[in-house]
C-alpha cells in the first residue's frame, strides 16, 4: 500500500469511521447467526434505572416523571439501534445511526433553549446541553466499539469455517492418496501376467479396473455420492478382487431401488468392503463371501457389509499382514479410517447417523444406520 493510500484510508476514518469490511448475504448466513446477547439489555437498562433513582430527588418535581420515562425510552431506542448494528455491522449503518443521534441531541438542545414550556435558566441549559452531548458521545463510542467487535467476531468465525473446509478438503485428498497401493500394484501385476499368458480374465479385469479408477480417483473431491454411484464403484472393485482371488471370493449386492438417491460420504461403502476383504477374506485360507445390502428398516436406512471371513478376533490373530491400521480394531470402534468415515457421516446426516462393527459367527458385520429423511418417512 502506498503512502497516499495510507493517508486516504486514515482520513476516511475521520469522515466516515467504522470497519471497511462489508459482509455479503452468504457470509452473514454462514457466520453471522449468533444471537444478540440479551444480557446487554439487562445491564444497560438496570444501570440507567439505578442512575435515575439516585438522581430522582435532584430533579424538578414537575418534570421528574417525564424525564425518567424519556431517558428509559431513549435507552431502549439506543439498544434497538445496537441490535440493528449487530445484525448488519456496516459503516453506513453506523454513520447513519450516529448522524440521527447527533440531530436528535441538537434538536433537544434547541428545544430546551427556545420552546417556552421547556426554557431553562442559563446554568440549567448548560448542564442539560453538556449531559446531552456527553451522552451522545458515549452512545456513539459504544456503537462504534460494538460494530468493531461484531465484525471481528464474524471474521473469526469465517476463518474458522474456511479452515474446517480446508481440513475436510485435505482429508479427501489424503483419502484419495490412500487408495490401497498394494491393491493397485497387485492388480496390475495380475493383469500383466494374464496378458502374457493370454488368460481370458485379462480383458474383463482390466475393464473393471479402469472403471474403478475412473470413478474412484475424483470421487473424494465431491461432498457426497449417491448410493447408486457408490455401489457401482464397489461393484467394480469386487469384480477386480474376484478376478484376483478366484473361487476364494464370492459376493452379492442387494439394494432397495428406492434408496438409490441416498447421499453418502464418498468412499464410505468402499472402505467397508476393502476392510472386509483385506481383514476378513484374504487372511482366511478358504476365502469367503461378501454381502452388501441397502434396505429400509422402520425409521432407519440400513447399509450392511457382511463377510464370513476370519472375523474381528481372527484378524487380530492373523498377524501384521492381516491387521492393517484403521482396520477392525475392535467391536463398534475401528481405527482412523473408520473414525474419519463416522465423522463424515455425521457431517452429512447429523449426529444420529452411526457406523458400527459387530462380531459374527463367523465373520464381521459393518453396519451403517441413517435416520430416514422426512420425505422417506
Amino acid at each position: 500500500m502506498t503512502q497516499d493510500n495510507k493517508l486516504s484510508l486514515h482520513w476516511s476514518q475521520w469522515v466516515c469511521p467504522g470497519p471497511r469490511r462489508k459482509f455479503s448475504a452468504d457470509e452473514m448466513a454462514r457466520a453471522g447467526q449468533q444471537p444478540w446477547p440479551k444480557a446487554i439489555d439487562g445491564y444497560v437498562m438496570g444501570n440507567v434505572a439505578v442512575l435515575l433513582a439516585i438522581n430522582y430527588l435532584e430533579m424538578s418535581r414537575h418534570w421528574a416523571l417525564a424525564i425518567c420515562l424519556g431517558v428509559l425510552a431513549a435507552s431502549y431506542a439506543v439498544l434497538a439501534v445496537a441490535r440493528v448494528l449487530w445484525r448488519a455491522p456496516t459503516r453506513l449503518n453506523l454513520n447513519l445511526s450516529t448522524l440521527a443521534l447527533a440531530l436528535a441531541s441538537i434538536g433537544l438542545i434547541l428545544l430546551f433553549k427556545f420552546w417556552p414550556p421547556l426554557q431553562l435558566d442559563q446554568k440549567a441549559r448548560l448542564v442539560t446541553s453538556t449531559a446531552l452531548l456527553g451522552g451522545m458521545v458515549m452512545v456513539s463510542l459504544a456503537w462504534w466499539f460494538l460494530i468493531i467487535l461484531r465484525v471481528q467476531q464474524i471474521e473469526a468465525r469465517l476463518r474458522e469455517l474456511d479452515e474446517q473446509a480446508h481440513s475436510v478438503q485435505l482429508a479427501r485428498r489424503l483419502a484419495t492418496a490412500q487408495i490401497q497401493p498394494h491393491f493397485l500394484f497387485n492388480t496390475l501385476a495380475s493383469v500383466q501376467h494374464w496378458v502374457d499368458t493370454q488368460d481370458a480374465r485379462a480383458g474383463s479385469t482390466l475393464r473393471a479396473f479402469t472403471a474403478y479408477l475412473r470413478a474412484t480417483l475424483p470421487m473424494f473431491e465431491r461432498e457426497a455420492l449417491s448410493l447408486d454411484e457408490e455401489l457401482q464403484i464397489v461393484r467394480n472393485y469386487l469384480l477386480v478382487m474376484q478376478a484376483r482371488l478366484g473361487s476364494r471370493l464370492s459376493w452379492t449386492i442387494d439394494a432397495d431401488p428406492a434408496l438409490a438417491p441416498l447421499q453418502l460420504p464418498p468412499g464410505l461403502l468402499l472402505t467397508l468392503v476393502e476392510n472386509a476383504i483385506g481383514h476378513g477374506i484374504e487372511p482366511s485360507l478358504r476365502g469367503g463371501r461378501i454381502a452388501v445390502r441397502a434396505q429400509q428398516a422402520g425409521d432407519w436406512l440400513r447399509l450392511e457389509v457382511q463377510d464370513d471371513g476370519v472375523g474381528l478376533s481372527g484378524a487380530a490373530d492373523a498377524g501384521p499382514a492381516a491387521q492393517a491400521p484403521g482396520a477392525n480394531a475392535g467391536v463398534g470402534t475401528g481405527g482412523v479410517g473408520l473414525n474419519n468415515a463416522r465423522a463424515r457421516l455425521a457431517q452429512l446426516h447429523g449426529a444420529a447417523a452411526r457406523l458400527s462393527l459387530q462380531a459374527q459367527a463367523p465373520g464381521c458385520l459393518a453396519l451403517v444406520e441413517i435416520p430416514k429423511p422426512k420425505e422417506h418417512a
